[in-house]
């Protein structure tokens, strides 16, 4: 290079300047000219950055669980204090001291047929596809008979 050249590049200007100062100032008050050094410090932080995003759906994982298993506990708290208020209004009904829905034999029942949901939700479909499956049976064979003759 010609000193024409270090005159008019602000890189080679900026390293005669802040080159000849004789002490090093930290890189936060002026930046490196270094190509190098700065693609150095970007491929860190690029690691440091993947490493935190890990670590923060990691955490976030760990919460969603804490709290799926913390209504997990809590439901069956509740199922578990709805059964014991059964058997003991079952108890108390015997006696005829007092009775409430869910203490009468009919409200222990409720809560069996409550419990069998999912179970009587697939009968009722698959009598509903068998009903379709019989009137498009029908509809197909009430079709053919006017053209047969």
């Amino acid at each position: 290079m010609s000193s024409n050249d270090s005159l008019t590049d602000p890189m080679s200007f900026a390293k005669k300047m802040f080159g000849n100062m004789g002490f090093s100032l930290p890189g936060m008050v002026t930046p490196t000219l270094d190509v190098d050094e700065i693609e150095k410090k970007v491929k860190d932080l690029k690691a440091v950055e993947s490493w935190l995003k890990m670590n923060l759906s990691m955490l976030q994982m760990t919460i969603q669980g804490l709290e799926m298993q913390c209504v997990t506990l809590n439901a069956v708290r509740a199922m578990s204090q709805m059964g014991t208020s059964l058997t003991a209004g079952a108890t108390a009904g015997s006696d005829d001291t007092q009775t409430t829905a869910l203490g009468s034999p009919e409200g222990a029942d409720a809560l069996k047929q409550a419990a069998m949901w999912p179970w009587t939700m697939m009968q009722q479909m698959q009598e509903q596809m068998k009903q379709a499956a019989a009137a498009a049976q029908q509809a197909a064979s009430g079709d053919d008979a006017p053209k047969k003759p």
